[in-house]
């Protein structure tokens, strides 16, 4: 327990330390955000906001464990799964930062086309599960229960498994993504359900990778120091695909995959709700025409949270109710699988 303290707080401690050079540095660089023009009106003040903050807490969420296994020699076969996510998580980092980077240099909200995102973190996640299949822990087995009366209950998904991980981590990934749209937003969110999964990790077979996700949580609450409205700084897309390749990859080696989806639900609903939009406005235009499509959308503005702006709320209001849906979530995730 301790050296889950000690993770935490150091871990906070050199993301929020590093926040103000960086975020000279960054504006020094002129790495700043071009607010998309299919926001809302009112984040036109979020104009030339640096971005690429995401490096705080990516750059904790590395150096704290890899300070841990270092001076716990002891502990060595504890990399077995740590490096792995690690591995996961920079990757996913390096493809959001070439999608910010575009958009920095292109001055305009332009990165990465969606096929050649989806593309990098397909490989991301090939290389991962074929790391995957390869060690000894891996199995196709779901919990859908927690141990109450004599037993879990568990689906067994064979061949299937490998296609629905691979949706897994690259949904996740993109889910965490739409759900940076607001000041704290996501980084609230994540840091909740870093913190959800810690606990949880600590009953199932990989408690070792509580270290990972207790130092990603320290990460994102010093990263909040500086992204609380007004945020002084972004995420950025080497934040977002990163933290949620991260977490999703922890949540499949450790078989808390239900819990997670349980705790994450907000995010799950940010990216449902961009399917939802797109899928009806593409059949309502063919059927009915361009003009019909756009008077019947089903959500004013895509993802989630910019429809709850367009009705009106504050943005900070919309980033408070959605942190404590995220806490009712969460906690029912612990109580229940808990168990």
């Amino acid at each position: 327990m301790i050296s889950l303290v000690l993770c935490f707080v150091g871990a906070f401690l050199l993301s929020a330390g590093l926040g103000k050079p960086l975020i000279a540095r960054l504006k020094k660089l002129g790495v700043r955000q071009t607010v998309s023009e299919d926001a809302p009106a009112s984040h036109a003040a979020k104009q030339h906001t640096p971005t690429m903050g995401g490096a705080l807490f990516l750059l904790a969420a590395t150096i704290v464990p890899l300070l841990y296994l270092a001076l716990s020699p002891e502990r060595s076969d504890e990399a077995t799964v740590l490096i792995p996510v690690l591995i996961v998580t920079l990757l996913a980092g390096g493809v959001g930062f070439v999608d910010d980077y575009l958009k920095v240099t292109r001055g305009k909200n332009l990165g990465l086309k969606a096929r050649q995102k989806l593309g990098g973190q397909g490989l991301i996640v090939l290389l991962f599960t074929l790391w995957l299949l390869r060690t000894p822990f891996y199995n196709t087995q779901v919990q859908i229960t927690p141990f109450i009366r004599g037993g879990a209950h568990f689906i067994d998904f064979g061949l299937l498994y490998i296609p629905l991980m691979v949706l897994f981590l690259v949904g996740f990934s993109n889910a965490t993504n739409l759900t940076d749209g607001l000041d704290g937003l996501s980084g609230g969110v994540s840091l909740t359900v870093c913190l959800t999964l810690t606990v949880l990790l600590n009953h199932s077979a990989f408690p070792q990778l509580g270290v990972y996700t207790i130092a990603l949580a320290g990460g994102l609450a010093g990263f909040l120091w500086w992204n609380a409205h007004p945020a002084k700084v972004f995420m950025g897309d080497v934040g977002s695909l990163a933290v949620g390749a991260g977490l999703a990859g922890v949540a499949i080696i450790s078989k808390q995959e239900i819990p997670f989806i349980v705790a994450s639900l907000v995010c799950w609903a940010e990216v449902l709700s961009v399917i939802i939009q797109t899928s009806v406005f593409k059949y309502r235009k063919k059927r009915h025409g361009i003009e019909y499509a756009r008077e019947h959308r089903v959500f004013r503005r895509t993802p989630l949270h910019h429809h709850f702006e367009e009705l009106g709320w504050a943005e900070t209001v919309v980033v408070q109710r959605f942190w404590l849906l995220t806490w009712v979530c969460c906690v029912l995730a612990m109580l229940w699988f808990r168990a």
